[in-house]
């Protein structure tokens, strides 16, 4: 399989925004795409994008979120808040001197694109979403929601609440925990049908990676790549990461008043059939005509796990930039 190399023409820049500053790759030119990628990664999760955007005409930009990387990270839990991420990205948008930006998410990114593209439909002029599907804001408050997802165990997102707790699992061995937990969503490598959960925490002092399977990496991450993942959370730890999940309430709060809201511009989503973060919100993709009015096409990668634009490049790439050659008409 032939992937575009990363190379010399990638510009590593920093600019000032609300979180302090953000660090950003960049590729190419034409218009803007923002690329926002999820837990527990980087800018380096759209590896194989960069070039391929760049390729087909358009300015990629690929940040690290708030907390990762060589971007700031706040002290303060309140500092993770969506409403933050969210200007993030506007003020990111604004510094590279630009008035609009198609914005891609994955994961939490998904999250994060898909809340900046509600708040600021002027800036934000179509969206993507990776793995994790739409969901307008409302319900029920999260925390409640998940506590009561484990039954007799805990839901990985409430194992990750309470601060210090995760990190005193991940932090001794950041390489070893990240490539079981890349490897225990990954298609190829993830556990059987029946196996215990790795979503899921043993209530008596359990730990995440319990179930992670051991020994091969996915074969879409080399030892080399895992490598440049470890390396960021080795020296950044785990906390500024993990607050996005500790700021779940805070932002189902802060987003009260548009609970039920549809995301109106022109709008992209692909998931991987064999991935948790879509078969569990299976309801939330029925939802499209409805809370995505402005879809122009859905797309369920067979036999994929979770790490959607890792495990399947050359597809997620051509779905992406066919798209956004769409926007164009």
């Amino acid at each position: 399989m032939h992937h575009p190399a990363p190379s010399a023409d990638q510009r590593h820049r920093t600019i000032e925004a609300p979180a302090g500053r953000l660090h950003l790759v960049e590729q190419g030119t034409g218009p803007l795409v923002l690329l926002v990628h999820g837990f527990p990664e980087s800018w380096y999760s759209w590896r194989r994008q960069l070039p391929a955007l760049a390729a087909a005409g358009y300015r990629a930009v690929a940040l690290d979120v708030r907390g990762y990387g060589r971007s700031s990270k706040p002290a303060t839990g309140d500092a993770y808040r969506m409403l933050d991420l969210v200007a993030d990205n506007v003020a990111l948008v604004r510094a590279l001197g630009e008035e609009q930006a198609v914005i891609v998410g994955h994961d939490w990114g998904a999250n994060i694109a898909a809340t900046s593209a509600l708040l600021h439909p002027e800036v934000f002029r179509a969206v993507a979403l990776l793995s994790v599907p739409y969901a307008p804001p409302g319900g029920p408050r999260p925390t409640d929601v998940f506590a009561q997802m484990g039954g007799e165990e805990e839901f990985y997102v409430s194992y990750f609440q309470e601060p210090g707790r995760a990190e005193a699992e991940i932090e001794p061995d950041v390489r070893g925990w990240l490539a079981g937990f890349y490897a225990a969503l990954s298609a190829d490598t993830m556990p059987a049908q029946g196996a215990p959960d790795p979503h899921f925490v043993a209530r008596a002092g359990g730990r995440l990676r319990d179930r992670f399977p051991a020994g091969s990496l996915p074969a879409w991450l080399t030892e080399d790549e895992l490598d440049v993942y470890a390396g960021e959370f080795e020296r950044t730890g785990l906390t500024g990461a993990l607050n996005r999940y500790r700021s779940m309430d805070r932002d189902w709060a802060d987003l009260a008043d548009h609970a039920g809201a549809p995301i109106k511009q022109p709008s992209l989503f692909i998931g991987g059939a064999l991935d948790a973060s879509t078969i569990w919100m299976a309801d939330a993709i029925a939802a499209y005509p409805t809370t995505l009015p402005g879809l122009i096409s859905s797309h369920i990668l067979d036999g994929c796990g979770h790490w959607i634009q890792q495990e399947r490049p050359d597809e997620v790439s051509r779905l992406l930039t066919s798209w956004l050659s769409g926007l164009r008409d």
